[in-house]
């Protein structure tokens, strides 16, 4: 399991800690931060052991800052992409724990504002997870959710590198080669993301390899 953190934190968070709004400079910034930390974790940090360390480093971080802002979706929904990295640096039944704890923070998420961090994430994240985890009764894996969570994501998302990244991929396991070609295509061709260099390379790098396999079984 590729893409898409665990419960860390040990400092105490007032319960009575004022929410954050939109436009929020501090919220803003670290939710910024998170972000640009999570690049660096899944796309330059090689070796497994210390991935799976620095993505669950990162997951408390945004566990802390989830707490601190309960009216706030962002920081659970980057908190469930570090527990997935993990899970997908560690693999194996640890990494099905991980995964299982992802998805209950992105549909905590969802509640809270389905429209978190305004490209789909919740959906692509939920729909990621759907198409990589083993099916019952290993794990929860549903090619059906799979599929209804990336169509609305790339319905929020028609042109974002994730969206489509992540549709393609999914189109790929259910042996649809056209359809994979065609999503892949838009990841490639997705507008640059201000701030997120890293990620748009490393995201477009996936999606370029898995385009020339895609073409190659359309194809022959």
């Amino acid at each position: 399991m590729k893409t898409l953190s665990m419960l860390a934190l040990a400092a105490a968070v007032s319960a009575l800690a004022l929410p954050a709004f939109a436009g929020d400079p501090a919220f803003d910034g670290r939710v910024d931060g998170l972000a640009r930390t999570w690049a660096h974790v899944n796309y330059e940090i090689k070796d497994k052991a210390a991935q799976a360390a620095e993505a669950a480093r990162l997951a408390a971080e945004a566990d802390a800052l989830a707490k601190q802002y309960p009216n706030r979706a962002e920081p659970l929904v980057w908190e469930a992409i570090s527990t997935a990295t993990e899970a997908g640096a560690k693999g194996g039944m640890g990494g099905l724990a991980l995964a299982k704890s992802a998805r209950g923070m992105l549909e905590r998420a969802e509640k809270i504002n389905p429209n978190a961090l305004g490209d789909g994430s919740v959906y692509t994240s939920l729909g990621s997870l759907y198409a990589q985890v083993p099916g019952f009764p290993i794990g929860f894996g549903d090619p059906g959710k799979a599929r209804a969570y990336l169509t609305k994501a790339v319905a929020i998302s028609p042109n974002g590198v994730d969206s489509n990244f992540f549709y393609g991929d999914f189109l790929m396991r259910q042996g649809d080669y056209a359809g994979a070609e065609a999503a892949l295509q838009r990841a490639l061709n997705a507008p640059a993301r201000p701030g997120r260099d890293l990620a748009d390379r490393g995201r477009k790098a996936q999606a370029a390899a898995l385009l020339a396999t895609a073409r190659q079984k359309a194809h022959g």
